[in-house]
């Protein structure tokens, strides 16, 4: 099983009434949902990246995180490492012949983001 990101979160009851889902969740009878807090990932520092070996890829169209961490970290659920790394949350923050940034080795990133 992989590290996921969401070690170390707390779950927390969230029953604020401003959100849209608000009547659906009265119809089903549920007064709260429970969701993750926030993430409190940091950038690594310069010190920390110059110890990964930093690989790189051109977007092309078809490029996926979730393809790209299959490639380099042997598994789909490390997508995020390359988003959060790349500063770009989302694939449509690429366009074609941007560069992309996928720190290895997998275990080093997982270090410096406090996840082992």
């Amino acid at each position: 099983m992989a590290v996921s990101r969401f070690n170390n979160r707390v779950i927390i009851d969230n029953n604020n009434n401003s959100y849209a889902l608000s009547d659906i969740l009265k119809r089903r009878g549920i007064s709260y949902i429970e969701q993750f807090n926030t993430a409190n990932l940091n950038y690594p520092e310069i010190s920390q990246i110059a110890n990964l070996d930093v690989r790189t890829e051109v977007w092309t169209v078809g490029t996926k995180y979730f393809k790209l961490a299959k490639d380099y970290y042997g598994s789909e659920e490390y997508w995020w490492i390359i988003a959060w790394y790349n500063l770009k949350p989302l694939e449509t923050d690429f366009k074609p012949g941007d560069v992309v940034y996928i720190p290895t080795p997998l275990q080093d990133i997982l270090s410096i983001y406090g996840l082992l």
